[in-house]
């Protein structure tokens, strides 16, 4: 038999002991103030700080893969105004980018669905967040409800959104619930007319409430599994490109600043909308690959993005011109 091939792991300790270092040895702050930005305790912060230099991290320079990362966060927190940036080290070889990424989702989703303040949680589609759920670590989370928020593909697929939410929920032994709708309504009437409907709006209520949400974003081509699986058969690629579509998110395609173009197919979408992001406390972005750049660009634009997981090469091209 085969042997399941080896998925790349994330150092989160340390991560942390970088993040620590660099904020104290770099950016000055008084290990009260590192504690109080990580949100861990001094003592933590202390013992990390002798645990760095005991492994050689902090030398004259940084001798680990995350200080550069740790500079990357920093500077993508400033330009987009974000809570928090999670970078992961590139990998070897192109192709891992959306496995590295999704590990790094699944450790970052780990302390996320670890607090009990967290009762109601989104969850979108995709293949990062598919990876994602490989590396949550497993907990008992009875008092959590994973719900999943947007419709679903038509037909199945490992990716689609109510097999990502049963995943999760089974791992954190949490309640689950979907959103029985397709992502896109055949027009915008019969869009309304089930937007209408009272069990339609509660859901769309209760989604709007989530504590925390996690989403990708798609770019126009058959990379997306939007474009490739979901996309309605009379809407073609070349017709949203030539309007200036950079991608999706949440089944609405927006152009380069983040608007909903102006095409039919965003007036079809069947859940909650880019407006209703700006209330949750925290909105998970996760992608990265090149051909990502300028859509993950885009949601950031908006604003409503509160946490960002992406890899080195894309954070740099995400600081670069545009």
């Amino acid at each position: 038999m085969a042997r399941a091939p080896k998925l790349p792991q994330i150092d989160t300790e340390e991560r942390f002991l970088a993040q620590v270092a660099w904020a104290y040895h770099v950016e000055g702050l008084t290990q009260e103030k590192v504690a109080e930005k990580l949100g861990a305790t001094r003592l933590r912060v202390n013992k990390a700080l002798s645990e760095a230099t005991a492994r050689g991290l902090v030398r004259i320079t940084f001798n680990t893969a995350f200080a550069a990362c740790a500079e990357l966060e920093a500077a993508l927190r400033a330009r987009f105004g974000l809570r928090q940036a999670y970078v992961a080290p590139a990998p070897m070889e192109q192709r891992d980018v959306q496995m590295i990424v999704g590990a790094a989702l699944g450790n970052l989703l780990s302390e996320v669905l670890a607090d009990p303040v967290v009762r109601l949680f989104g969850m979108s589609w995709g293949g990062t967040l598919n990876i994602a759920t490989r590396f949550v670590a497993a907990m008992e989370r009875p008092d959590l409800e994973v719900m999943s928020v947007m419709g679903g593909l038509t037909r199945g697929s490992d990716l689609n959104s109510f097999e990502i939410t049963t995943r999760l929920a089974d791992l954190l032994g949490a309640q689950h619930s979907y959103f029985t709708a397709p992502l896109y309504a055949g027009s915008r009437e019969s869009r309304d007319t089930i937007m209408q409907l009272d069990v339609f709006r509660e859901v769309l209520e209760k989604l709007r409430g989530v504590d925390a949400l996690a989403m990708a974003a798609g770019d126009i081509s058959k990379n997306s599994l939007l474009m490739r699986d979901g996309l309605p058969g009379d809407v073609t690629m070349d017709e949203l490109r030539a309007l200036g579509a950079v991608g999706d998110v949440l089944g609405v395609v927006i152009d380069a600043d983040g608007h909903p173009i102006a095409h039919p197919i965003n007036e079809r979408v069947i859940g909650i909308g880019l407006d209703d992001l700006g209330p949750i406390p925290n909105v998970i972005l996760a992608a990265g690959g090149p051909h990502k750049v300028l859509v993950v660009r885009a949601v950031l634009k908006r604003g409503v993005v509160n946490t960002l997981v992406t890899d080195e090469a894309t954070a740099r091209a995400l600081l670069g011109s545009g």
